[in-house]
């Protein structure tokens, strides 16, 4: 029974404290920084997290023995259209621009209180300190705009700008030339840190095991398009005969929509069994979010991934892994279950091994001697 540490008892300082804060922005930034956080112990170092809601449920599911603090997310809501996604997200820029500040001088107390010596930010613009090394992990050091390059690079200068207050850059990608991000990950002009891509980031174990027991479903990001994607999806099972696990990505809920015989519906699966759920699959239907995709490389498992609406790193995803032969990718209001799994069975799958767990050892090992120096 893990309690949430008070700012008035700090750590006595015996192994590298370090503090790992990922983004409340769907579930996969918690869940890639899962290997993260291992390698971590592993190499020696005292690890804190820090996070809250349904973050907070995957982190304390997966580390119950590692300290938590509360750490408030950013909150960001999509449009419940493509066409609202942009003005929404516009909308909620002086919301994000206040949680950075926020957080910024949450950590410069959390360090004094803690005696924090490293921080890993999984994406959280303002979890930098002057005097402690500090390292964000993205894996869009392009991001994609609606506005064509003029919009990106505009928006990239602005992304540097945070960047560049770090120590250092994480890219959970492989550095070669068949990649999982694409130009996200290998833009033209890169960050003034030293960036270091440190592979495929996933929870599980590298397989190559086929499995035919269902169709495996897992929904995962933010709201609304998560849920209107599940009722898009419950609507067309209906029609399917076979057996179904559908995964609505929703830790620490409790109730469970209505549903056929054949269809198993249920919130949330602790990894080892949504690894085995995965093996177990014919085939994967879920979202273009980064941390599906590397989940879904790590298992080799055959996919239908859908962007969200108006999202335009998953739309872009979505259009560099089909290129690929990597995955199988449609837009959410052109789906049908029964032509996207007669498309997808015809392509041929060119499944990649991206699995590199000495680039991430390697990275930490060396973040790990600053505390030393």
């Amino acid at each position: 029974n893990q309690k949430k540490i008070n700012m008035e008892q700090p750590f006595t300082k015996t192994k590298p404290k370090v503090l790992v804060a990922p983004l409340d922005w769907g579930l996969g930034h918690a869940t890639r920084c899962i290997p993260i956080i291992w390698q971590l112990l592993q190499s020696g170092a005292k690890v804190i997290l820090a996070a809250e809601g349904r973050t907070e449920v995957i982190l304390r599911e997966e580390f119950p023995q590692l300290p938590l603090l509360t750490l408030a997310g950013y909150d960001i809501r999509y449009g419940k259209s493509k066409v609202s996604m942009m003005g929404n997200m516009m909308a909620q820029i002086p919301k994000m621009l206040m949680a950075i500040q926020e957080e910024f001088n949450w950590l410069q107390k959390t360090v004094a209180v803690y005696g924090i010596d490293l921080v890993i930010s999984d994406n959280r613009y303002g979890l930098y300190h002057t005097d402690v090394r500090s390292v964000f992990i993205t894996h869009q050091l392009l991001i994609k705009t609606p506005f064509g390059s003029i919009g990106d690079k505009a928006l990239q200068r602005m992304n540097y700008s945070f960047i560049n207050s770090f120590d250092e850059c994480w890219v959970p990608d492989t550095d070669d030339a068949i990649n999982l991000a694409g130009d996200l990950s290998h833009p033209e002009k890169p960050p003034k840190i030293p960036v270091h891509y440190i592979g495929a980031l996933s929870r599980f174990e590298f397989s190559r095991e086929t499995g035919n027991k269902h169709l495996l479903v897992m929904l995962s990001g933010p709201e609304p398009q998560r849920s209107i994607l599940e009722v898009k999806l419950l609507e067309q099972l209906k029609e399917y005969p076979k057996a179904v696990l559908f995964v609505r990505g929703l830790p620490g809920e409790m109730e469970l929509p209505q549903a056929p015989m054949n269809i198993r519906i249920v919130n949330h699966l602790p990894t080892k069994e949504l690894e085995v759920a995965i093996k177990e699959a014919s085939m994967v239907i879920g979202r273009c979010g980064y941390s599906t995709v590397m989940d879904l490389m790590q298992l080799q498992k055959r996919s239908i991934l859908i962007p969200t609406p108006g999202q335009t790193e998953q739309e872009y995803l979505a259009a560099h892994l089909t290129a690929q032969q990597l995955a199988f990718c449609l837009m959410q209001d052109e789906f049908s279950l029964t032509n996207a799994l007669q498309s997808a069975e015809a392509i041929p799958y060119n499944l990649q091994a991206m699995h590199s767990k000495y680039l991430l050892k390697e990275a930490i090992d060396n973040l790990l001697l600053h505390v030393n120096k």
